[in-house]
């Protein structure tokens, strides 16, 4: 359920530890059903070898020094978290890639057994994190202390300062999560938190909208489980091998596109995108993505199209 606010949540912005901040209308249509894509007016892929890869040190977020190679249970890495950058962000630092339109941070993290990040703040922006694997524990300094699981949705509004902490308690197995932060359409707004669970019924083989804008901050809004003070929305969806689903993006609206897992093809013969590949779509874009032999598993955020977004180093 989403979140209220009370006084109580109200508090002043502290310092960033470790990372910092760098600097009405339709909403994205899904049909149910398509005989064959349609000519796509652009849809640019960014493949994984693009994203910035970022592997800092255990302490710059309180945790201990990494253990040896190959002696802890359950690591998949030997450095406690390893993100991949789409946007500009801490030491990964270009005005060629800022963001896309209102999308300003898509941070893909993989957080090791029994590590996490310390608490530090954040003002003034819309962050979703989506849970792809293991459990992430969250705590902050409005009172707010749970821990969510696969297809999980959270969501803070930092607005005039929020501290919070995320963790992987587990000891066995990793945590990976993709952690959006989206420019709100105001500042100073009074802190906010509110997270949604899914069941996989929901996901599969159809798109699960989880956030979309707050009442009065674009068409549909309000409607959505997680609600933002933007004109944006996010959705996912996990298609069994060999299945298809459409995506069109209308006129007046641009989207991201991530794979998550797995992999996706645009129609017979189109461009494919495997696991952390991503993709700029432009508003006339339509899509029929059909899963590869291990399913896709998909994420998009729409927004308002802004004149100019995409990468200008690729």
């Amino acid at each position: 359920m989403v979140g209220n606010v009370t006084p109580s949540m109200l508090c002043a912005r502290a310092p960033t530890l470790g990372w910092t901040t760098r600097r009405a209308t339709p909403v994205l249509i899904v049909r149910a059903s398509s005989s064959s894509a349609a000519a796509a007016p652009e849809m640019r892929k960014i493949p994984n070898s693009k994203l910035f890869v970022s592997e800092p040190p255990p302490q710059w977020f309180g945790n201990e020094s990494n253990p040896p190679k190959g002696s802890a249970p359950g690591w998949t890495n030997e450095n406690w978290l390893k993100s991949r950058f789409h946007f500009s962000f801490a030491e990964y630092n270009t005005h060629k890639n800022a963001d896309y339109g209102v999308l300003r941070v898509m941070n893909d993290d993989l957080v090791q057994p029994g590590r996490g990040f310390g608490t530090h703040g954040h003002a003034n922006m819309e962050i979703v994190t989506y849970i792809v694997e293991g459990s992430l524990t969250h705590k902050d300094s409005m009172g707010t202390s749970e821990s969510l699981g696969r297809g999980s949705i959270q969501f803070m509004t930092a607005g005039t300062g929020v501290r919070h902490s995320e963790h992987n308690l587990d000891k066995s197995n990793p945590l990976r999560f993709i952690q959006m932060w989206i420019t709100p359409n105001a500042g100073g707004l009074a802190p906010n938190y509110g997270s949604h669970e899914t069941s996989p019924d929901e996901r599969k083989n159809r798109w699960c909208r989880l956030v979309g804008p707050v009442p009065g901050a674009g068409a549909n809004a309000g409607t959505a489980p997680v609600q933002i003070n933007q004109d944006a929305g996010i959705s996912v969806a996990e298609i069994d091998a060999g299945q298809t689903l459409p995506l069109s993006v209308p006129t007046g609206r641009q989207a991201y596109l991530l794979c998550v897992e797995g992999s996706a093809t645009d129609g017979a013969g189109g461009e494919s995108l495997e696991r952390h590949d991503a993709a700029e779509l432009k508003a006339g874009t339509e899509l029929s993505l059909s899963a590869g032999s291990e399913g896709a598993h998909l994420l998009v955020v729409e927004m308002a199209e802004r004149a100019g977004s995409g990468r200008k180093d690729l």
